[in-house]
């Protein structure tokens, strides 16, 4: 892989050592940048992504941050291996996410108001 991969970690996460470990029995060559020591650039990601979780990947302007983007050192590392880059542009690609997560809290919403009516009829 030519891309140049920067691992935000901690040193007393044991999920960083997961994923550091799994990225380098797989030869994905990576930068490992603890987080004391790149607090500026680590609050600009904090900024960007509103989660201070760690360890975050970064890679061709593609942020990854665990829970919201993989699961687990297992399905980060599937994610880099297929990585492609997208032939769409950066607003395009916002708009889609965008369009996406209004559907899935409107679904959410709708579900719950499902729910709650259940809940409402059972109690009558």
């Amino acid at each position: 892989m030519n891309m140049k991969i920067r691992v935000y970690t901690n040193e007393v996460c044991p999920y960083c050592k997961q994923v550091k470990e799994e990225l380098t029995k797989n030869n994905i060559e990576f930068e490992d940048l603890l987080t004391i020591n790149n607090k500026d650039n680590w609050q600009a990601i904090v900024n960007l992504t509103g989660m201070p979780t760690v360890p975050t990947v970064c890679f061709d302007d593609q942020y990854l941050v665990p829970g919201r983007d993989f699961s687990g050192a297992d399905s980060l590392i599937k994610l880099i291996q297929n990585y492609k880059t997208s032939n769409f542009t950066t607003q395009e690609i916002t708009l889609e996410k965008l369009k996406t997560l209004h559907y899935n809290i409107s679904t959410a919403f709708n579900r719950t108001n499902q729910i709650l009516t259940q809940i409402e009829n059972k109690l009558k």
